[in-house]
């Protein structure tokens, strides 16, 4: 118990300490050159604040989800060495349906589509 309560108020000291270190040496005098968005050395041409549009969050987030799929998979050739490996290639396997019918499903309502 004394390790854990070391630990916690060593991390908890360690955050505090670069928290206000950071705070304390931070250069916070901003001119316009910093504040001007960069656009490869000409003047900006509108407002950089403009927003994104939802279908490109919709279409990493779909990246990422997708993306999940390679790590979850990835222990897939050391199942073959474990005493039942049909059981997990059966659950590798639905898994895999079970993404395939939801890129279908967001193919077929148009979430894919980059452009309307």
């Amino acid at each position: 118990m004394n390790m854990i309560l070391f630990m916690i108020t060593l991390s908890l000291a360690l955050t505090i300490t670069l928290t206000a270190l950071n705070f304390w040496l931070a250069q916070m005098n901003p001119d316009s050159e910093k504040l001007s968005p960069y656009e490869c050395g000409f003047d900006p041409l509108g407002s950089a604040r403009l927003p994104f549009s939802i279908r490109f969050f919709l279409v990493a987030i779909l990246f990422l989800l997708f993306d999940l799929e390679i790590a979850l998979l990835l222990p897939l050739p050391w199942a073959t060495q474990l005493q039942h490996p049909t059981i997990t290639l059966i659950w590798a396997s639905a898994l895999i349906l079970l993404l395939t019918l939801g890129l279908i499903y967001e193919w077929a309502q148009g979430g894919l589509e980059w452009a309307e």
